[in-house]
């Protein structure tokens, strides 16, 4: 644990009575080992050791929640001199990155969406064009990188075919010289 933020492993579970730690021979009452966290001897059956220290096991605890940490996982993380669980180091520290529609940060713990490689707040993912939100079983698109849903996709569809093909506006524009088109020369899609 040199770097803040960086994580540790807490060392599995160790009998004090009966393993060899440290160097220190097994059963000899010298070099009993002192808790990291309340300092008093530690004279239980279990003891942990983390970044370097030896703890007793109600003692290294994560430093917002109070969990234990020999019970949470094997991982803590150390940072601005707090011990942390994975949970509220990822709370605190960690981002997944930024919303694709907002920009704005999206904690690690926080549930997203995503549609490619684009990640979203749950409150983002929306059309984009009309705001709509989306219910299970909805379907969306992604074009352009913007999540639309299906009545706005299908209309930019159109006017992208319209703008392709050889009656649209501009085309008729161009041909009859004015701005006025009558319903009759409109593509057969916006007329039916």
């Amino acid at each position: 644990m040199n770097e803040p933020g960086q994580s540790s492993s807490v060392v599995v579970r160790e009998r004090s009575c009966r393993m060899r730690m440290a160097g220190v021979e097994v059963g000899k009452t010298t070099g009993s080992h002192e808790c990291g966290g309340c300092g008093k001897r530690i004279n239980d059956r279990y003891l942990l050791k983390a970044v370097d220290l030896y703890w007793h096991e109600d003692c290294l605890k994560c430093g917002c929640c109070d969990c234990r940490l020999g019970e949470v996982g094997s991982t803590l993380y150390k940072k601005a001199n707090l011990l942390l669980c994975k949970r509220d180091y990822l709370r605190l520290f960690g981002t997944t990155g930024h919303c694709s529609a907002c920009n704005k940060v999206i904690p690690a713990f926080e549930m997203v969406m995503r549609a490619k490689t684009n990640v979203y707040h749950l409150e983002c993912f929306a059309c984009q064009q009309c705001n709509h939100r989306f219910c299970v079983g909805d379907r969306f698109y992604l074009c352009d990188n913007k999540i639309l849903c299906e009545y706005d996709y299908e209309e930019r569809m159109v006017f992208a075919n319209m703008s392709y093909s050889s009656d649209s506006l501009a085309h008729i524009k161009r041909q009859n010289g004015t701005t006025k088109v009558p319903l009759k020369d409109m593509p057969e899609m916006l007329t039916s």
